[in-house]
Formats: structure tokens, sequence, C-alpha cells
């Protein structure tokens, strides 16, 4: 009998953490609705308009930034991408951050197949290091930032630059997809992207909430860049804790869901874990230096927001973790947390929710394709409770001072998507 309750407190329980995911992303249902509404009336509404931002007025220079550790394996993908971009006024800044593979080899060989391409090498700096090193070796009036890995479609740099739409925008996120589907937790990690990306960032973008632009696909004007200062080169979080920075300077930020990268995706728990604790330790550091934002009207309702954003992240996490370990003391003593009737309510009740929730936003971004990977969703509960583990040590190890690297992933160079080859124009 203790066997079966501990049993069925363990399942029930991955019901529940899906069930509160599946609530805190229910507010952002009519949200992203709306966004995409909007977005439908002015692609109407602008056809055939010319704009400069569209790169149809004298295309102004855009610089895409490359910063590369050991990137060898992917590196030639990432460029041929870049020059296939349908918008034609652009310049390639590769920056080797003392690579000690072939990286330097292979972008110096990419760099006799076109002129647009300028490559520098400096010692091992780390991320924000080398980024700021490419925006001082840059000439465009947009800066895209992109990692090694990252794919781009041809129209991927015009959608980003179609984003700048009102002259109080200061940078544009695009979308970003995994790459590589050859393994069941990369198949999970592109459902989930669909909710976690695509449907949540058109709702924070509408309410001008969206706290990050990914390091992997996004634009900014080179004047907001140099007028908010550069990356910090002290955070592993240099991303984010720029858009705060855009935000704290009084401009939106936006998202493009039609300016697309394909980028590769941790295949094992050990690679996840070690990019996670990473990305928590991001944000943790930005909390902390912006620590005056939060809830601080003074930046309107994305200072407001930043509380939101403060307890579901740092605080739900922990307390998640401290309900789970309480399940053995309850059964060991006879005495359940929730009547099991409850329980079995709420566990159905979250599978349905968060199913409805991957449907809706699969359906959004219009990747019918990728429904065949719902059978990974039984993996979610077990993904979620990993993803408490990780801001748990993440909060210890900023309180504890240890050291925070880079921590970038080991890339395959797997490129699983059929036909993604001959859009981007990547050799066959």
């Amino acid at each position: 009998m203790v066997q079966f309750a501990f049993v069925f407190y363990l399942a029930v329980w991955g019901g529940s953490v899906i069930l509160l995911f599946g609530l805190a992303k229910l507010m952002f249902v009519p949200l992203a609705i709306a966004f995409e509404t909007r977005s439908r009336i002015r692609r109407r509404r602008s056809h055939g308009r010319h704009r400069r931002s569209s790169g149809e007025d004298g295309q102004p220079l855009v610089s895409i930034i490359v910063p590369a550790f050991n990137e060898g394996v992917v590196l030639e993908n990432c460029i041929h991408s870049l020059l296939g971009s349908s918008y034609a006024n652009l310049e390639v800044v590769i920056i080797d951050d003392g690579s000690t593979d072939d990286t330097a080899q292979v972008m110096r060989a990419m760099k006799m197949l076109d002129r647009r391409i300028q490559t520098f090498s400096q010692p091992n700096r780390g991320k924000g290091a080398a980024l700021n090193a490419g925006i001082a070796h840059s000439s465009g009036d947009f800066l895209i930032f992109v990692d090694a890995d990252g794919i781009f479609l041809p129209e991927t740099v015009t959608e980003l630059l179609r984003g700048f739409d009102d002259p109080r925008i200061g940078a544009v996120c695009g979308d970003d997809h995994p790459l590589n589907l050859n393994r069941a937790q990369t198949k999970l990690l592109t459902l989930l992207s669909h909710v976690g990306t695509g449907m949540v960032r058109r709702a924070l973008a509408l309410v001008h909430c969206l706290p990050i632009v990914s390091g992997n696909i996004g634009a900014f004007p080179r004047a907001v860049v140099e007028q908010v200062g550069g990356f910090n080169e002290k955070t592993v979080g240099e991303d984010l804790e720029l858009t705060w920075r855009v935000h704290k300077a009084g401009y939106r930020v936006s998202f493009r869901p039609s300016a697309l990268v394909y980028a590769e995706s941790p295949s094992t728990v050990h690679a996840l874990w070690r990019q996670r604790v990473r990305w928590a330790r991001g944000l943790i550091q930005t909390t902390r230096l912006h620590r005056r934002m939060v809830g601080n009207l003074r930046y309107g309702i994305f200072g407001s927001y930043l509380v939101v954003n403060t307890v579901t992240m740092l605080v739900v996490p922990p307390l998640q973790l401290l309900i789970l370990a309480l399940i053995p003391l309850a059964v060991a003593t006879g005495r359940p947390l929730f009547d099991y009737t409850v329980l079995a309510v709420v566990g159905w009740l979250g599978l349905g929710v968060s199913l409805g929730l991957v449907l809706f936003a699969v359906a959004l971004n219009g990747a019918w394709r990728d429904l065949r990977f719902l059978w990974t969703l039984i993996l979610w509960p077990v993904y979620s409770t990993l993803m408490a583990g990780v801001v748990v040590v993440a909060l210890w190890q900023e309180w504890s001072g240890a050291p925070a690297p880079w921590n970038k992933l080991a890339r395959s160079g797997v490129v699983s998507r059929r036909t993604l080859r001959r859009l981007a124009g990547l050799p066959q």
C-alpha cells in the first residue's frame, strides 16, 4: 500500500507540475492571439509600401556578428546561410575567441569565398568580449547577433529589419527552432520551444514586456547599442542583461516570429543541465545588477512585469522541489498532502491544459510536422523537475561565488530538418 501511494503521488506530481506550467501560460493565450491579429492587419496595410526598415529604400548596411569559440564543426554552415540572405547589403564579422580547434582555419577559408566576410582573432575572453570586439570591427547601421551554430533562412535578415516599424523600438528578437532532432530530448525541446518562445514572446512583445532578445537571433540599431554601452563582459547572461538596459533606456523590444534561425539544442542531459544553469545564473546576475528596475513603475509595465518574472523564474522552482521532497514524508507517515481524488483531478487537468497549449503554440507557428513528437511529452514532468533543480543549483553557485564559465555546447553538426539545407543554401 505504501509503495502504491508513493508511485501514485509521483505520477500525480507530474500532472500537477505541468498544470502549474499550463496555468501560468494560459494568460499568454489571448495576448498571443492579439499579437498575431495585429501583425496580420499591419502586414495587409503595409503591403506594397516601401520602408527603410525593410531594406527596400537604400538598404542600410547590416553587420552580422558571429562570436566563435571552438565552433569549427558548425561555423561553415552558419556562414553559408548568412551569405545566402536575400538582403544584399550586409557584412559578416566573425570573432574567434581563442579557439583550440580548427575554428580559425575554417573562418579564414570562408573569408576567401566572399569579400563581405571579415575575420578577427583574440585571446579567450568570453562571449561578451567577443561580441564587443565584433561591434568595434563592424560598420553597419544595424547589428545582428547570431551564435556560430545558427542557420538563417534567406528572408531572416529582412524580416528582422521589418520589425523596426516604430522609432521607439530599440531591439527586435526573432524566433529560434532546434536544428538537431535526432534525440528524444531535442524533440521534446522542439515542442516546448513553440510554447516557451513562439507563444510567450508574442504575448510579452504585445505588452512591451519581452525581457530578452536571444543572443542567437537579435537585431539592434547601432546607435542604441552604443547608447547603452554594448555588452556586459562580466555576466554569463549578456543577451538578457543588454535587453534590460535597452528597456531601461526607454526603448521597446519587439518580436518577429517570421525571422527564423535554426540552431542546435542540447542532446544530452548533462549538456542541457550545464546550459540551463548558465542561463539561470545569467538571470540571477541580471536581476541583481538591475534590482532597482524590479517593480519600479518608472520603467512602466516592464518594471511591474519583472516582479512576476522574478517570482516565477527564481522563487517558484525551489518551492516546487520542496513540495516534491515532502511526498516521501507524507507517504511514510500516512498523512497525504491532499486527498487522492483531488490529486487525480489536478493531474489529469494538468495533462489536458498543457497538451492544449502545445497544440495552440504549434498552430501559431504553423509547425504541424512537429506534432509527430507529441509522444515526448511523457518526459515533460521529468524535464520540469530538472529545470527546478537547475535554479536551485544556480542560486547556490551565485551565493557561494562559484566561477561562471561560458559552458557552451559541444556542437555535433547534425542538421535533421530535411529541407533546411536547400532553403538556407548549405552545401549538399
